[in-house]
């Protein structure tokens, strides 16, 4: 299991991130920086706010907590990017630190503890802890985008009034062992 459990891991986190990219592709830097009303975020903020806690929970994994001292979370819901390749920029820096992370373990590493908030996790907990936590905010951000873009979005997934075709499709094919994320 351990070995599919990574591999599985590392393909969701790319899948995830794509639609994050895609979404910022679809939208100018107005579009990012828009926020309807004040206690709502924008999606440049929550771009942000994943970045920032990638960067805390995943640099020095195993040395240090995942709360790191440095962090001010609550910063993270302000938004102080100038451009949008500024919050790219930043967006690119924490998946970065993840990513890098995530290709360093191994199964061995899968039952080690970490502590996030001295709370202690095995390295399969804090993974599983953040691909709830990430996928999360990607999914409000291709919300807001969706929202944004009205009737000029550009589906990410099957569009709207497709599935019937989607599935006839896939059930032409003999069966296969793949992960889900190789189709799209």
């Amino acid at each position: 299991m351990e070995n599919s459990y990574l591999e599985s891991v590392k393909r969701q986190i790319a899948y995830y991130k794509s639609l994050g990219d895609k979404t910022f592709n679809l939208l100018t830097q107005e579009q990012l920086f828009y926020q309807y009303n004040e206690e709502s975020n924008s999606i440049a903020v929550i771009a942000k706010h994943i970045a920032g806690n990638m960067l805390s929970r995943w640099t020095h994994f195993f040395t240090e907590d995942g709360e790191k001292e440095w962090r001010n979370r609550d910063t993270e819901f302000v938004n102080t990017f100038t451009s949008k390749d500024e919050m790219i920029t930043y967006w690119e820096k924490g998946w970065d630190c993840f990513i890098t992370t995530i290709n360093s373990l191994t199964t061995e590493d899968l039952e080690r503890i970490i502590y996030i908030r001295n709370q202690g996790h095995t390295v399969t907990e804090a993974i599983n802890r953040q691909l709830c936590h990430y996928p999360y905010h990607i999914g409000q951000i291709v919300f807001l985008g969706k929202i944004i873009k009205n009737t000029d979005w550009q589906s990410l997934s099957i569009p709207k009034n497709a599935s019937e075709k989607y599935n006839n499709e896939k059930f032409t094919t003999p069966k296969t062992r793949k992960h889900f994320t190789e189709d799209l």
